[in-house]
């Protein structure tokens, strides 16, 4: 789960761009959006495209359980090794 969490972290970086962070940087545990990382619902939808494309998880725009699911990198991490098609 390590490693997955590490992919995800370095997914982020380079999905939103944020090239002063390195994965060390992100906490796994910490929340992505407001506190933590700061991202935005644009910044979900880019990252869900990502993860759509990296791994085959379908989010579906509707689900009450994305939130849950965006939490943390951990929480991502999580999801991805559950519902991942492409490894």
């Amino acid at each position: 789960m390590l490693e997955l969490e590490q992919e995800i972290k370095r997914l982020v970086i380079e999905t939103l761009n944020l090239e002063d962070l390195t994965p060390d940087d992100i906490d796994p545990a910490a929340p992505l959006f407001v506190e933590g990382l700061g991202l935005d619902s644009i910044d979900a939808l880019e990252l869900g495209l990502a993860l759509q494309k990296s791994y085959g998880v379908v989010l579906a725009s509707d689900s009450k359980e994305n939130r849950r699911h965006f939490a943390s990198v951990r929480a991502l991490a999580d999801f991805v090794s559950t519902h991942r098609t492409r490894s």
